[in-house]
């Protein structure tokens, strides 16, 4: 049984297809056929069902889809392991993180880390839903917000500091609220991956929550904050999101007295799993890079 068999065997299987996998693995459409091929040969047991259009995988096929994924998943930590020693940080690294924070703020971060870590393969995907990390999918995911999946070793990369901000047309069509009780009269914009569309304060009897009446929801961060500059309503943003914006006078922040709750940029990998050096490494660069605080707060009383 062959390494090379092995890992074309995982591809086809998580891709669906002979030729996405071979794209994948930037092999020709027959170098992986034949590898597939010599593997079931050599198990004496038929993996993938195969038709003109698509490949499945057979119910041997399944029985062994977790264990070579196991194979290729130790083989990878054991080079990374003699690399390390090595001192050098190398090997595939695949992250998630989303798509407003990684455009702007960490891609910008990530280039440099790359450009003096050139033997790392990172796959960066970027997608607001929520990730299973604990699933072994992701090296690594770079989250902001609150912090309850028990299943997480989390490292905190940047505090978050979120305000509410709106347009000077819209506050000058529906007023300036000074309270939160104020707040419930007026139209919010809302994240819709957060779930409830509400917003929460931190005040001396505990946790306020404010429902706002709906003005717009969206699961995008760069939507909210330019709905907010069109007018549509209050929004509750990160500075890392409204920054810019504020500091150019394109929406105010409104102040009611109290905080919103407390939230950060946060790297997340699975319990029970060792860390790699790379990891590690890129969390203690991207904190040096966003700073404490962070440099998105600057201008911003």
């Amino acid at each position: 049984m062959k390494f090379d068999g092995i890992a074309s065997f995982v591809a086809v299987a998580e891709e669906g297809s002979i030729s996405e996998a071979a794209r994948a693995l930037r092999l020709s459409k027959s170098v992986v056929s034949e590898r597939l091929a010599e593997l079931e040969r050599s198990l004496g047991a038929s993996l993938l069902h195969r038709t003109t259009r698509r490949v499945s995988v057979t119910e041997d096929g399944a029985a062994f889809l977790e264990r070579a994924k196991r194979i290729l998943q130790e083989v990878s930590e054991a080079k990374t392991d003699l690399a390390e020693r090595r001192g050098t940080l190398s090997g595939p690294m695949r992250i998630s993180a989303p798509v407003t924070f990684g455009r702007m703020h960490l891609g910008p971060a990530l280039y440099p880390f790359l450009a003096a870590n050139p033997e790392i393969e990172m796959s960066l995907d970027l997608d607001d839903r929520r990730v299973d990390i604990a699933s072994g999918v992701y090296d690594g995911v770079v989250r902001h917000g609150t912090i309850d999946d028990s299943r997480l070793m989390v490292w905190r990369l940047a505090p978050s500091r979120r305000v509410l901000v709106a347009s000077d047309d819209y506050l000058a069509r529906h007023g300036v609220p000074a309270t939160i009780a104020e707040l419930n009269a007026h139209k919010g914009i809302f994240y819709t991956n957060r779930g409830v569309a509400d917003w929460r304060f931190a005040t001396p009897k505990g946790v306020e929550i404010v429902r706002a009446r709906i003005g717009f929801r969206v699961n995008n961060g760069d939507m909210m904050r330019d709905a907010t500059v069109a007018g549509l309503g209050i929004a509750l943003l990160p500075l890392f999101i409204a920054g810019p914006d504020i500091r150019d006078g394109k929406v105010k922040v409104v102040d009611v007295g109290v905080r919103p709750a407390s939230e950060f940029i946060y790297l997340a990998h699975p319990e029970g799993r060792r860390p790699p050096a790379k990891l590690r490494a890129l969390a203690d660069h991207l904190k040096a890079a966003f700073g404490d605080p962070p440099y998105w707060e600057n201008g911003v009383d």
